[in-house]
């Protein structure tokens, strides 16, 4: 079993080699040159469920992503009441109007915010905790980018 590993490790590159230098076109064309990784200050995430605990703990599992990924974690934090959202109904269509049924549905919110991230970085985490998200929660991520000053902005203003 070790030995068959073993070849399997040494075959891959050696595949990998020959098809790099069986390509022509490749050999051709001029190699462009990697565009620079935009910068984000700020990613915002407002979780939405109907289980607090359950928003507790993917809060948890997020922070921790965030931490092995070297991203600089900011607040966290939750308001103190759910949202309530309440419907009455008749229990009867016709008669009866006396008779009704409340229902009740409470949206607990969850906030979190992260700082100083590259866009490679930030997609990746991204991409991370939307996949491992649980059911019955819903994200929204807001991601507030870096730019470079305009040209006429950079030059001191002239005399007027």
């Amino acid at each position: 079993m070790f030995q068959v590993m073993k070849r399997l490790r040494l075959t891959q590159p050696v595949r990998f080699c020959s098809a790099l230098s069986n390509n022509s076109t490749a050999a051709t064309s001029p190699i462009q040159p990697a565009e620079p990784d935009q910068l984000y200050s700020k990613l915002e995430i407002e979780l939405r469920g109907v289980d607090p605990a359950v928003l507790k703990s993917y809060t948890w599992f997020a922070t921790t992503a965030a931490e092995h990924l070297g991203i600089e974690l900011g607040k966290c934090w939750s308001p103190r009441k759910a949202h309530h959202e309440r419907m009455t109904l008749l229990k009867s269509v016709h008669i009866y109007k006396k008779h009704r049924v409340q229902y009740e549905i409470r949206t607990h919110f969850r906030y979190m915010n992260f700082h100083k991230l590259t866009g490679s970085t930030l997609d990746t985490f991204l991409e991370y905790i939307e996949r491992n998200l649980p059911e019955g929660v819903a994200l929204q991520a807001s991601k507030t980018e870096l730019q470079q000053l305009p040209e006429h902005l950079q030059q001191p203003p002239e005399q007027v």
